[in-house]
This record gives C-alpha cells, sequence and structure tokens, in this order.
C-alpha cells in the first residue's frame, strides 16, 4: 500500500484545492454528461429524478476513480508529474484512500436507490475501476481495455436509470474506442515513470511504433464509426458536420502529430485535445437526438 501505512497518523487535513484537482472536475463533468446523453438519447427523459440520480452517483464514482488512481500512481506522479496534489503535499495518502473509498460508497448507494440495472453496473464499474488502478494499469492492454469499457459504461447507465438501453449502445461504443486509442497514448506520455515503476504497459512492451500504429487504427475505426449514424438515418445531417468538425478532425490531427513528434509534451497536449473531441462528440449526440 506504499505510503499509505506510513501517513495514516498524519494529522494534516488535505485542501479543498487538493481534494478537487483528485476529483478532475473536467472528467466528472464529462462523466455526468456522457449519462445525460445515455438517458436522454432513448427519447424520453422520463423520470427525471432517476436520471439526477445516475448523474449525482456516476459524478461521485468518477472521482472516487480518478483519487485512488493518484493513491496508487503517487510513486509515478513523483516522477512523470510531481504537482499532483499526492506528490506536492497538498493532500496525504491516507486522505486521499479515504475520500475514494468515501465516494465509491456514497455513489453506490444512490444507485441502488435507482433500480437493480443501475446498481448492477455502479458496482461493477466500481470493482473495475478500484482493480484498475491497482493492478490492470500496468498489464498489456487490460487496463487500458478497462478504462473504455467503463467509460463506455456511462452511457448505458444513463440508459439503465430509464430503463432503455436502445440507442444508448450508440455513443458508448464511440466512448469505448476513444478512450482505448486516449489510455494508449496517455501509456506514451508515462513510459518514463512506468519504465521506473516496472509496469508493463503496451508502449513499453512493443515499443513506441506499434503503439501508434494501434492508436492509428482504433481511431480510423473510430473515425469510420461516426459516420454510420448518419448514414444508416439514426441521426440526421447537423450530426454529421458537427462530428466531423469536432472529433473527426481532432482524431486525424492527433493521429499525424503523434507520428510527428513522439514526445511527452506533445502527447501530454494531444491527449489535452482528445478532452475537447469528448466534449464536442456529446455536443454532436445531443444535437443529432434533438434535432
Amino acid at each position: 500500500m506504499k505510503s499509505f501505512v506510513t501517513s495514516r497518523n498524519s494529522s494534516k487535513i488535505g485542501t479543498l484545492e487538493g481534494y478537487l484537482q483528485l476529483s478532475r472536475p473536467l472528467n466528472v463533468v464529462i462523466g455526468i454528461f456522457s449519462i445525460f446523453i445515455g438517458a436522454f438519447i432513448t427519447g424520453n427523459f422520463s423520470p427525471g429524478f432517476y436520471i439526477l440520480g445516475a448523474c449525482l452517483s456516476g459524478a461521485m464514482i468518477t472521482a472516487a476513480a480518478n483519487a485512488i488512481n493518484d493513491y496508487f500512481d503517487i510513486d509515478i506522479d513523483r516522477i512523470n508529474k510531481p504537482s499532483r496534489p499526492l506528490p506536492s503535499g497538498k493532500v496525504t495518502p491516507a486522505q486521499a484512500y479515504w475520500f475514494s473509498l468515501l465516494l465509491f460508497i456514497l455513489g453506490i448507494f444512490l444507485a441502488g436507490l435507482i433500480n437493480r440495472y443501475t446498481l448492477s453496473i455502479a458496482l461493477i464499474a466500481s470493482l473495475l475501476l478500484y482493480l484498475y488502478s491497482y493492478r490492470l494499469k500496468r498489464t498489456v492492454l487490460w487496463g487500458n481495455l478497462t478504462v473504455s469499457l467503463v467509460s463506455g459504461l456511462a452511457f448505458v447507465y444513463g440508459g439503465a436509470a430509464v430503463k432503455r438501453l436502445s440507442l444508448a449502445l450508440i455513443p458508448a461504443t464511440f466512448a469505448f474506442l476513444y478512450h482505448f486509442g486516449r489510455e494508449l497514448l496517455k501509456d506514451m506520455e508515462d513510459m518514463h515513470g512506468d519504465r521506473l515503476q516496472a509496469a508493463n504497459t503496451f508502449p513499453i512492451r512493443f515499443g513506441i511504433r506499434a503503439t501508434q500504429a494501434l492508436i492509428t487504427c482504433i481511431f480510423l475505426l473510430l473515425i469510420f464509426a461516426t459516420l454510420l449514424p448518419y448514414i444508416w438515418g439514426i441521426f440526421g445531417l447537423t450530426y454529421l458536420l458537427l462530428v466531423i468538425a469536432g472529433v473527426d478532425v481532432i482524431l486525424l490531427y492527433v493521429i499525424i502529430s503523434q507520428w510527428q513528434d513522439a514526445s511527452p509534451k506533445n502527447l501530454h497536449r494531444l491527449s489535452n485535445w482528445l478532452k475537447l473531441g469528448m466534449l464536442l462528440g456529446l455536443v454532436a449526440i445531443y444535437v443529432g437526438v434533438t434535432f
């Protein structure tokens, strides 16, 4: 448990800024919006109380997952991201651990108040996210696949809250591919720290070129997939224009740029561009359903 035991008796109170950084508010907002879209895309925004509960539950589980990830990654972050709350000392490891555990429990409890489907998804997602940070993150592809699966489940979670999955599977598939590629990109960015911690990620096992090629294949497949809802007549022209301009262009840019410059600085910049692409993709789907 790294420094958890030694930090357990620390009396230092974590700062509000530190807890907010642990939660990663932008990721939480993306998670909330994903759950909302998963419910909204079914065509009936009812019952609204359950959707609100699912969004709040999902926000807590997302924040918990981010916090527990920082807890288990403290040694790597001391090398790769020393400004993060734990290596910078804004929050102690013990505080981060219990903060995460509390949020997981609250998120699962809220899910249980909605229905048995949301409870099952919340339990599975929480377990997978904990295992990801504890063990799977440092394995070849299993960690990447876990995060991608849970990201896709956010849309299914929204649909489950109103007991209508149907179209929620479309953005869930997009999210799976999107996060799969982005997680591999982040693995390339973190190679230096991961090597020092004996992590066995895909880039370390197979090299940068193989990782770049896999990312390229995933994102090209995703670009093709984003066109299918329009081709099949599910979403209209407005969706098509928004998804091309807001998502596909970014994906193409990331594909090209990662081949040109695989430095950690550039990969970090591309990862942030992909965060923007997530939000724009959610807007495209929302508009596609609305208009």
